[in-house]
């Protein structure tokens, strides 16, 4: 074969739209996958890339190419997770019909930015951008910006800061403590930030879908995880409590003692909600006769990660002077060499059961 005609889903709404699964090879086959597409969403950019790649397509087989169009899909999480399951595709395809080259067709540079990836296996002899035609006057300005910004990984993008930052300005001006307001929208933008710049909103997505599939199956762990949520929730509060009593004393303290002080208070409840959402995975993978040694570990590694911060706050907070502690200097040392030895002991129990059940489970295959 010369050539092959690659359409490009990045965020793969053929599969979550129209439950196309992906590739999809040949000419018939890419003309009804967007006609499926077309039906359940008109309106999406993507219906417009498969019938450009047919247009490109039929151009070559008129002139006397031996080609071929395939549509590739990727993942709703855009990145790794999408080019990984596109490369794998791409090596199927190109194992079935060892082209000479392809022809990208794409609807922007968001599925564009697949083409190192592609150029990293086969030689890419060109590259088609297909954009919708949209009339230039006010109403069709207007219609375009209200599809772009009900897009949720636009709207999640540009909605939610202003939002968080008008909700916190009410609830404060409300509470008639205007000035709390500038504190609390600043953190609340700030720890949003972190949430998208960390990309924790894909693990409370995965969070989210593993609760659901718990739900349904009918497993244990939908109420240790629901559990845990509430400990988490207990937590937060605890140690909110406690920062809130030391950041309004009269007496300065720094912020990496109202930080100790926090986690001081509410250590234990997040140490406890870890082990409550792995021990009903634990339950759950028993029940089911699957043995995964790390996770029979994980409880272990937990305890002592929570003993290890609890007497490393414990002993910043009695070395601070400004803060009547419970425990003094000289206990708190104590404490902290007592959990260091205790946290390592745990950890190697964590060890030899993991090693353990990893070999019950290669006994038994």
């Amino acid at each position: 074969m010369n050539v092959l005609v690659l359409c490009i889903d990045r965020d793969d709404d053929l599969g979550r739209k129209a439950g196309i699964a992906c590739p999809v090879v040949g000419r018939a086959e890419n003309i009804d996958a967007a006609l499926k597409l077309a039906l359940v969403d008109p309106e999406d950019s993507d219906v417009n890339t498969i019938f450009g790649g047919i247009q490109v397509f039929d151009e070559l087989a008129a002139s006397g190419e031996n080609a071929e169009i395939a549509s590739l899909a990727g993942d709703i999480k855009v990145g790794l997770v999408s080019d990984a399951k596109l490369s794998e595709q791409l090596e199927t395809l190109l194992g079935r019909f060892n082209p000479e080259g392809v022809v990208v067709v794409s609807d922007g540079a968001e599925d564009e930015a697949i083409l190192p990836i592609i150029q990293s296996r086969i030689k890419v002899n060109s590259v088609k951008r297909v954009m919708v035609k949209q009339s230039p006057d006010l109403e069709s300005t207007y219609y375009l910006l209200k599809q772009v910004f009900t897009d949720p990984k636009i709207s999640h993008t540009f909605f939610i800061p202003p939002g968080l930052a008008m909700l916190m300005y009410a609830i404060f001006s409300f509470l008639r403590y205007p000035e709390g307001a500038i504190i609390a929208i600043s953190g609340a933008i700030g720890l949003y930030l972190l949430f998208r710049g960390l990309e924790l909103d894909d693990s409370m997505d995965d969070a989210k879908k593993t609760l659901t599939s718990s739900l349904y199956a009918g497993k244990i762990s939908f109420v240790t995880y629901i559990l845990a949520t509430m400990l988490v929730v207990i937590a937060m509060v605890q140690g909110m409590t406690m920062l809130w009593q030391y950041y309004i004393d009269p007496v300065r303290h720094g912020y990496l003692t109202l930080i100790m002080i926090y986690i001081d208070a509410s250590i234990w409840w997040y140490t406890a909600a870890a082990i409550c959402a792995n021990m009903g995975k634990i339950m759950d993978m028993y029940l089911d006769g699957v043995k995964d040694a790390k996770t029979y570990s994980y409880p272990f590694f937990i305890a002592a990660t929570g003993l290890i911060f609890k007497s490393a706050s414990g002993f910043i907070l009695a070395s601070d002077a400004s803060i009547k502690f419970d425990v003094g200097l000289g206990q708190s040392i104590q404490y902290l060499a007592i959990s260091a030895v205790l946290a390592v002991l745990i950890t190697l129990v964590g060890v030899s059961v993991s090693k353990r059940i990893a070999g019950e489970a290669h006994n038994v295959r």
